[in-house]
């Protein structure tokens, strides 16, 4: 990899962050407070359930595995004085700011609760919440920092890259951090738009198609999820087919859009429970789902099965290449900790491999810009995508080159996909 790379930017068009954040960042819930109605934790009581508060009001930094700790509460509520997250029954959030509910929500899910968490507010009011925290989350990010980072005497922002800050092997993006910017949220598309093409350019995205689940066929071996990709089906819409026993042709854009959680949910260690909480259905009705998914697919429970038990007994998992990711906690009697890495034992290779491959796939698109003549430069890499700044003449050369070589960057048992899109701007390319 050359010097290029690291020291490349994207350029930033200064006008569309001017004058501060624009109304879509503004939420009026921002100073609504949360708080547990006394009648509500007496219904708890009154029921024999234990209730789990957490105590969100002295706010601290959140850590795998760990929470404030709880403080006392009326009603005599059964308070859990220990810091480790538990890992099932009923948790309730006691939070003085709505971004502090929210924070803790997603905090637990990752940290491997698996209970309800109750926040005392209707599911649209979190689910507002929530969507407050992204929009605040995006503001502070990219809409108040971005303009402090373009550098004066080249007028683009210069991002750090580094190799070894995440434990898969993916790049990570700092200094700021375009790692994170949405792709599907409006709010995301038009922060996306302030990163423009040079006059006489254009940007070229070139994203690798559903990568780490072809990863996970080839792993697996799975011969349905093989068969799937040789065809070049929607695999999405084949794995509604399987769990909901229709036709292809009559599976609905809900139906595909559930396959679509499922598909990568599994991926990343989500439970029945999570799945419905994701898709706002009844855990019974996700267990079905995750059941039929394992039957259809068999190759990919067995994967995931000997995955586990493979991780447990050598204390790493490999990628495609053979690059080890050690899992400490594999073994861990913390339950939490080691539920944690058995997720990360079976979603680790997949982001590792992928990882290695768009590496690769860098290290031969830096060396085919420098040994041919075309106005080009490889400016950043998000996840499974590369973004190239093109003049505009030798958009289609170097689109040909960029499918050609990540495409066969890798040997798989299924063909590696690439989506390839160019516009005036980040968003256009897409």
């Amino acid at each position: 990899m050359t010097a290029r790379f690291w020291a490349a930017g994207l350029a930033l068009a200064g006008a569309a962050v001017a004058g501060g954040a624009p109304a879509w960042a503004l939420h009026t819930s921002a100073d609504t407070p949360l708080s547990i109605a006394p009648e509500d934790v007496q219904r708890y009581r009154e029921a024999g359930e234990e209730v789990v508060v957490f105590d969100l009001r002295p706010v601290a930094a959140f850590s795998k595995g760990h929470l404030p700790r709880a403080r006392s509460l009326p009603l005599g509520v059964v308070k859990r004085r220990e810091a480790e997250v538990p890992r099932s029954g009923r948790v309730v959030l006691y939070a003085g700011t709505p971004e502090e509910a929210a924070a803790a929500y997603q905090f637990l899910r990752e940290a491997g609760h698996d209970g309800p968490i109750e926040d005392i507010l209707p599911p649209k009011v979190m689910k507002r919440l929530l969507e407050h925290r992204e929009v605040q989350k995006l503001k502070s990010t990219y809409l108040d920092t971005l303009p402090t980072y373009v550098n004066r005497r080249t007028g683009r922002v210069h991002c750090s890259f580094s190799q070894v800050s995440a434990a898969t092997g993916r790049l990570a993006s700092s200094d700021p951090n375009l790692q994170n910017i949405p792709v599907r949220t409006e709010e995301g598309r038009r922060i996306r738009q302030a990163f423009i093409a040079p006059p006489g350019c254009l940007l070229l995205a070139a994203d690798y198609s559903q990568i780490e689940l072809r990863i996970m066929a080839h792993l697996s071996g799975d011969q349905g999820l093989l068969a799937a990709f040789a065809r070049g089906e929607d695999i999405h819409k084949m794995t509604a087919a399987e769990v909901f026993g229709v036709d292809p042709a009559a599976v609905t854009q809900e139906q595909r859009r559930t396959a679509k959680v499922i598909n990568f949910g599994l991926i990343y260690g989500m439970s029945p429970f999570g799945l419905a909480r994701q898709l706002g259905i009844e855990r019974g009705l996700a267990k079905a789902y995750v059941d039929r998914y394992f039957e259809r697919y068999p190759g990919v429970k067995n994967y995931m099965d000997e995955t586990r038990v493979r991780a447990r007994e050598q204390g790493y998992v490999e990628t495609i290449f053979n690059r080890r990711l050690y899992l400490p906690d594999i073994n861990s009697r913390n339950s939490a900790q080691r539920q944690y890495a058995e997720r990360t034992a079976i979603n680790a290779p997949m982001q590792g491999s992928a990882a290695d491959i768009i590496k690769r796939a860098m290290i031969v698109v830096d060396n085919w810009l420098l040994d041919h003549s075309i106005n080009a430069r490889l400016i950043m890499q998000v996840h499974d995508e590369l973004v190239l700044e093109v003049e505009e003449r030798a958009v289609d050369p170097a689109r040909e080159a960029l499918r050609r070589i990540m495409s066969t960057a890798a040997e798989l048992s299924v063909p590696l996909t690439v989506d390839i899109g160019a516009g005036k701007n980040w968003d256009e390319a897409h």
